[in-house]
């Protein structure tokens, strides 16, 4: 069995008991905190040396020179070759999916021209360098190169710099073919924190970035948080999560199997049913206890489900929006019938997944839409990667002779406003 929470919203203390239940509080680590500090001194101080003998000691790599972190691009390539001909196609579908949904995001530059001749608008242009973070090793997400670098390349990224991990000399060949189907510039065999690092002041070796993004430990993580403002970087995520409203009428197999798909992620993950028939949480109860010990991250799923999940009986699905709307999922299941209906119910959510045949694990491999999603009750305020993340807008103004004398008068007076005398007369002198 599975001692998973259940919640009714018709108890007296539902709101409190929610409340706990979405407590979670991204804390620092002191520890990681003091050690994350001293690397980003290491490598800001001593660039190249510090960063090879941390790599070689983290990564137990048998290296005596940094160059030999970097690998040549005919070993992506054959990286790609070598893979099974499912593999292959499975990512080249994927990215060609994720390629085509990102296409439609490209934002384009702008501009018009008013009455007087004064012509304004907005200059959109790519970032020069993105570096990308990928986790290796065993616990390697080739999904997460095509999510990352994709929108990059989209956005018209000049160049793409991807590390990644291999602890023991450990390369993983989806990321490496991953690497050469998103056709990256180059990659680098090194990680966490120091790898942040390096990416955000640069080595003789490892070019200095514009931004960061990509998932990582809470090394990683933490490196992000304080190298922010030296570059920029994608989001600082939490654990994952999945929300689904069903209204009774799912294979309760189907529903337990999504709530897994998120609880298997880690023991932080949250997974959350919201359902008015209380039979049917019932019934999707009895699936997880006969369905968790046929996979093999049953503890993990286990011990997820029993500290941060909970089967919800709500009164009707218009009060299951509502809640949602509280909590703010990365991930959203509408498992009812006619889910078109309650999309504009619904808004807060890093993605919302329509219909009982759209499971959340579609989204993180191959739908097209990004799987990287605000968590942590984020969705109110921020929105997933994507081709915009990898844009900068730059205003155009053009202002004509006439237009000086229009609006010099209007700033002039609002200079004069706020006490900055020269603001004012530099408008002043265009007068006509």
């Amino acid at each position: 069995m599975i001692q998973i929470r259940r919640l009714s919203s018709s108890d007296i203390d539902f709101q409190e008991e929610l409340r706990s239940l979405l407590s979670f509080e991204i804390s620092l680590d002191d520890e990681i905190d003091r050690t994350v500090i001293h690397i980003l001194n290491q490598i800001r101080k001593y660039g190249d040396e510090a960063l090879l003998e941390l790599t070689r000691r983290f990564d137990n790599l048998d290296i005596t020179r940094i160059d030999q972190v970097e690998l040549p691009r005919n070993q992506w390539q054959s990286a790609l070759e070598a893979l099974s001909r499912d593999q292959r196609e499975a990512l080249e579908q994927a990215a060609s999916h994720i390629h085509l949904y990102h296409e439609k995001q490209l934002a384009q530059s702008w501009d018009y021209v008013e009455p007087d001749g004064t012509r304004l608008g907005q200059k959109i242009t790519a970032l020069d360098r993105v570096g990308l973070y990928v986790p290796g090793g065993k616990a390697a997400y080739p999904s997460s190169v095509l999510m990352n670098a994709i929108p990059a390349r989209v956005a018209g990224v000049n160049e793409l710099i991807m590390v990644t991990p291999t602890p023991g000399g450990e390369k993983n060949p989806l990321v490496l073919a991953a690497a050469a189907i998103c056709e990256v510039d180059r990659v680098f065999t090194i990680g966490g924190a120091q790898a942040i690092a390096a990416l955000a002041y640069g080595t003789a070796t490892i070019p200095k970035v514009d931004k960061i993004v990509g998932p990582g430990n809470a090394y990683v993580a933490t490196a992000k948080r304080h190298v922010f403002g030296e570059v920029g970087i994608d989001m600082l995520a939490g654990p994952s999560e999945i929300l689904v409203i069903c209204d009774g009428k799912t294979d309760p197999d189907w529903i337990a199997m999504d709530l897994f798909s998120q609880a298997e992620h880690d023991e932080q993950a949250q997974s959350i049913l919201l359902c008015p028939d209380e039979t049917f949480l019932d019934t999707v109860a009895k699936s997880m206890a006969r369905l968790i010990n046929t996979l093999p991250r049953r503890e993990v799923i286990r011990t997820s489900l029993e500290n941060r999940g909970a089967l919800i009986k709500v009164r009707d699905l218009e009060e299951a929006c509502l809640i949602a709307n509280r909590i703010a999922p990365e991930h959203l299941e509408l498992s009812v019938d006619q889910p078109e209906q309650w999309v504009d119910s619904i808004r807060h959510a890093g993605a919302i997944f329509l219909g009982r045949y759209t499971c959340e694990a579609l989204g993180d491999y191959c739908a097209g839409p990004n799987h990287v999603l605000p968590t942590s009750g984020t969705a109110r305020f921020s929105s997933p990667l994507g081709v915009y993340d990898f844009q900068k807008r730059t205003s155009l103004i053009q202002v004509s002779a006439e237009g000086a004398s229009r609006l010099g008068k209007i700033a002039s007076i609002l200079a004069k406003g706020e006490g900055l005398e020269a603001h004012a007369r530099s408008a002043e002198f265009r007068y006509r």
